[in-house]
């Protein structure tokens, strides 16, 4: 039987550092993000609605989504943020039923979904473990801004849009602290890995 273990994080936590952990021993992970963007490109039944709910106005000059002006729209709005979720979310989630159902056939003893919104979105439900990368409030704030080169008060709007890493961090199984070293997060995930039983 395969093992689904959810994967999920605050934004700039460090969640693709461990994804990549996961992939590196082998295991595969199935990215939600990488799903959500092949949906949203131009011909699609989900770029359709996305055009029809928010506008042209959201549209490059060759037809595609601007996803940073949709990033900027949905931040600031809670609702357009679900109307965003809503067109996209049920999409998603059918093509990872169908990968977990692949991969089980293949006897894959454990996959990873990659999940930013796992809690969120209720993703959790396909999950039989979670796991959470965790890093404090402060240094998320800092990564965030550093990494995406945007202004403090446009971050914390980005991360306010999530569930706080607190919270995912109480809901989750495993933890990892990403606060410290690479080898400290490492060493967390190693951990993880013998819990679950694959090394």
């Amino acid at each position: 039987m395969t093992m689904v273990v959810g994967l999920t994080g605050g934004i700039a936590t460090g969640k693709s550092t461990v994804a990549q952990m996961f992939v590196d021993e082998g295991i595969p992970v199935i990215d939600t993000d990488t799903i959500a963007r092949d949906l949203l490109h131009k011909g699609t039944d989900p770029h359709a609605a996305v055009v029809d709910a928010f506008g042209k106005d959201i549209l490059l000059t060759d037809g595609q989504i601007n996803r940073k002006m949709l990033g900027r729209i949905i931040f600031g709005d809670p609702n357009k943020r679900k109307t965003l979720n809503d067109i996209v979310h049920p999409h998603v989630l059918r093509i990872v039923e169908t990968e977990i159902e692949r991969y089980t056939e293949l006897g894959q003893p454990l996959v990873v979904v990659d999940v930013p919104l796992l809690f969120e979105s209720g993703f959790d439900e396909v999950c039989d473990k979670t796991v959470v990368v965790y890093t404090s409030p402060e240094q998320q704030l800092k990564r965030l801004i550093e990494r995406d080169v945007i202004q403090s008060e446009y971050a914390q709007m980005k991360i306010a849009a999530q569930m706080s890493v607190e919270e995912k961090a109480e809901r989750a199984d495993f933890v990892i602290d990403n606060s410290f070293s690479i080898l400290q997060t490492k060493k967390d995930f190693v951990k993880i890995l013998k819990e679950l039983e694959v090394r």
